[in-house]
């Protein structure tokens, strides 16, 4: 009688109402995973990587010492996010991404973020999470020190959002005392208060989007030329055949793999060689960069 109940139990026990006994499609339907979207805003002790992930960012409260922030995030559509694979360096899909980021991040910093110590990179999902689904590029701007000599990322504490808000922010380009190489070429970059004697100056940024990027010593020629007439506008002298005696240029621009990704803008220096100037020349017109008589 004991295996008798025990089969009745087995194939006919009693049902509480409403539930009818198959255990598995009463389960509401669970949603696909959602790939991972950073945060604009957030910052991250990690070094600027062209991909990034959720297993390899590591935020931190902008607060504390971090290397990058996030000063906008955007999304690949239309025949971009068609795309099997995320968009290869150089290709049109990067150099509108790099476009909308340089303009969120003049925004972000309250000026033309290259008038600061600061660098603009466009991250993409790893290739993994592309397949996935995500369809997102990352802004990251990061702090530059010229500590020793030349530019190179650095930690730093606090938002960047508006720091070039103001005509006295420390991230601001200035006064340098540039020294050159036995081949002429410079050789390093030491920041210096305009106060003190210096040799160099920030005068902007020129465009050189119609121009190559610079590698034999022709291609710098125009390069010159745009530098020169940011000179010439910054300190008020006039454009003409006296304006290479009074001054030299340091030209720089964006790293390669920037330029790739679609910087074309460069930094603009003034540089007169044996100059000690104590005051910075904006403005000063030709008798604070006068022609050399002797």
């Amino acid at each position: 009688m004991a295996l008798v109940g025990i089969v009745a139990l087995a194939g006919g026990c009693a049902r509480p109402g409403g539930v009818d006994g198959d255990l598995l499609d009463d389960w509401p339907t669970m949603a696909a995973p959602a790939p991972y979207v950073p945060e604009p805003g957030r910052c991250y002790v990690n070094e600027f990587a062209p991909t990034s992930s959720l297993s390899t960012d590591r935020p931190v409260d902008c607060a504390k010492p971090h290397r990058l922030e996030t000063v906008h995030v955007g999304t690949f559509t239309g025949a971009a996010a068609d795309l099997q694979k995320p968009p290869r360096a150089g290709s049109g899909e990067i150099t509108t991404a790099y476009a909308d980021c340089d303009a969120k991040a003049r925004e972000y910093v309250g000026d033309e973020w290259r008038n600061g110590r600061l660098r603009l990179g466009v991250a993409l999902p790893t290739a993994s999470a592309w397949t996935g689904g995500a369809r997102w590029y990352r802004c990251d701007v990061e702090e530059l020190s010229w500590a020793k000599g030349e530019p190179v990322p650095t930690n730093r504490t606090g938002s960047v959002k508006g720091a070039l808000a103001t005509a006295d922010s420390p991230l601001r380009l200035g006064c340098f005392d540039v020294k050159l190489a036995r081949t002429g070429k410079v050789d390093t970059m030491h920041p210096v208060d305009c106060g003190k004697p210096h040799n160099s100056e920030f005068v902007g940024v020129w465009d050189a989007r119609k121009h190559g990027y610079p590698e034999k010593d022709r291609d710098w020629l125009p390069f010159y030329d745009g530098c020169l007439k940011r000179v010439a506008a910054y300190v008020g002298v006039p454009e003409d055949r006296n304006l290479r005696a009074r001054t030299g240029v340091v030209t720089v621009p964006a790293r390669s793999d920037d330029w790739q990704s679609g910087d074309r803008q460069v930094r603009c220096y003034l540089w007169v060689d044996g100059g000690r100037f104590t005051r910075s020349l904006k403005g000063v017109g030709p008798a604070g960069l006068p022609v050399p008589t002797g």
